[in-house]
């Protein structure tokens, strides 16, 4: 069977030591397995990149991304054999998996533009012929720590600009979808990076804990749950590192009565379900204003989840195809229960799903509750899964407190005409990326993806000038070039006189 190896300095050679089962998650069954790195792997990996980076940070912003357009048009000739490769392990269907990668390819053109952000600011005339410039430069060794549910996108949007800038990068995937990563890292050598630039260690907790330890990496970046997030940032923090920890999310969709109830219902149809609801920037939480928008809203919903077509990853029909493996689909299926345990009204229930030819594939229907109420677990807690949750409430004011008030603060929509209501919204609630009629608001590749409270640890958010401050350091120089005049007069005691270039702070000049 297929084992599927790190990518240490350009080499794919196989290694000793355990492995994970890597499923195609239609069948249920084993189709590959990737190889558990070790400590002594990072290091293999650090050592390639500290040979490789100086030389990479030396070359000149526009060559480095060249490289970048090079492996960017690399990327688009091999779309199809990445999206089928994804999808086959992942169980995304290939619309999906296009767009992950199409996503990812997105920041790769922004970072072929990071030279204009690189240059530094300049003072001419700061004091008495004082002149102050500063440079960015790259932090020198960057890690990505990358989840399942986009093995394409996110660690582009990472490793894009940290290359870009002119650092080495390590990737460490998720080991339940590892192929993607390693096509990457094969196409960015094909492109003409150096070896040691961009290298795949694949493993478990014991590569991410080396990885937070490491004396040499300078910067983490980090997708995944709230609480390893914040693990990640303490223990990366810890030993003096700069950190980006991305982590879960409840997405509210709050529906104001006036809002177009058939545009809404094909909006939640792909932002919820869509991808086996398996994004942190899905919308799982629906806010209907008032009891007439719900019941309105509720029953345009039950026609068109019935209308949705789950299959295999390669049906060309389906809406979205398995979710990634057994134990999600348990995890999924445990929240499911748990929801009408605590009393919510299981209006669709997606439990049981079977699809004929692929009954041990890993299925979840898509799942309607109605009458969720904030104090329920299952509403406080992230299921990513195919699973919309309708928590009504009363009035305006109301719906700009639950996305306000829950522990994650990702991503937030509101469907409206009304601009008033809109802009009211968009400047009150407590949430990091908002969405006017827009439900899945992640934001193009030149602003910035963030959330706000448990969804993110750090200062700095991911891609966009973010990106380009986070994975560079700014040195800053002041600088003074006498003319050297009064140095050849003497004093009476024979001392050189330095009266005229004596040195004044600038702020005393």
């Amino acid at each position: 069977m297929r084992v599927i190896d790190h990518v240490i300095a350009g080499d794919k050679t196989a290694t000793d030591g355990a492995t994970g089962a890597v499923f195609d998650p239609n069948r249920g069954e084993v189709q590959a397995h990737v190889r558990l790195g070790t400590a002594a792997d990072l290091d293999r990996a650090v050592a390639a990149a500290q040979a490789a980076q100086p030389g990479w940070a030396a070359t000149n912003p526009q060559k480095r991304a060249r490289v970048l357009f090079a492996f960017k048009q690399l990327v688009e000739a091999n779309m199809q054999e990445l999206a089928e490769l994804l999808s086959s392990e992942h169980g995304k269907v290939i619309a999906d998996a296009k767009g992950d990668i199409q996503r990812g390819l997105d920041v790769i053109e922004f970072a072929c533009g990071v030279p204009h952000l690189l240059k530094g600011d300049y003072t001419q005339g700061a004091g008495p012929g004082i002149d102050v410039y500063s440079m960015r430069l790259p932090v020198g060794i960057g890690a990505g720590i990358t989840p399942f549910n986009f093995p394409a996108m996110i660690p582009m949007w990472m490793f894009g600009v940290a290359i870009a800038c002119g650092n080495a990068f390590i990737l460490k995937p998720s080991e339940r979808d590892p192929s993607v990563p390693v096509r990457l890292a094969e196409l960015m050598l094909e492109a003409g990076a150096p070896e040691g630039i961009l290298q795949v260690v694949h493993g478990d907790k014991t590569v991410v804990d080396a990885i937070l330890d490491h004396p040499a990496i300078g910067a983490v970046s980090f997708v995944g749950s709230s609480d390893i997030a914040h693990y990640v940032y303490k223990r990366g923090v810890a030993a003096g590192k700069r950190v980006q920890a991305m982590g879960g999310a409840k997405n509210h969709g709050i529906i104001m009565p006036d809002a177009d109830l058939d545009q809404v219902v094909a909006d939640l149809a792909g932002a919820a379900f869509g991808s086996a609801g398996e994004r942190c920037m899905a919308l799982p939480v629906v806010v209907p204003v008032g009891d007439k928008t719900a019941e309105a809203l509720r029953e345009k919903l039950i026609p068109a989840i019935a209308a949705l077509r789950v299959g295999v990853s390669t049906d060309a029909e389906a809406h979205y195809g398995p979710v990634v493996n057994a134990q999600h689909k348990a995890r999924v299926e445990g929240w499911i229960a748990k929801g009408v345990e605590e009393g919510a009204e299981l209006v669709v229930d997606g439990r049981g799903f079977s699809l004929q030819g692929h009954e041990r594939g890993f299925f979840i229907g898509p799942t309607l509750f109605d009458h969720v109420t904030p104090q329920m677990e299952s509403y406080r807690e992230e299921i990513f899964g195919p699973v919309l949750q309708i928590v009504r409430a009363n009035d305006f004011e109301s719906a700009v407190r639950l996305p306000s008030e829950h522990q994650y603060g990702n991503g937030v929509a509101i469907f409206t005409r009304n601009g008033h209501a809109a802009r009211e919204f968009a400047a009150r609630v407590n949430v990091g990326m908002v969405g006017i009629n827009v439900p899945i608001p992640v934001p193009v590749a030149y602003h910035s993806f963030g959330g706000w409270k448990r969804s993110a640890f750090g200062d700095v958010n991911q891609h966009g000038e973010e990106g380009v401050r986070f994975w560079t350091k700014v040195k800053t120089i002041t600088q003074r070039w006498p003319d050297g005049s009064a140095m050849g007069t003497q004093a009476e005691d024979g001392a050189a006189a330095r009266t005229q270039d004596a040195f004044v702070i600038p702020t005393m000049g």
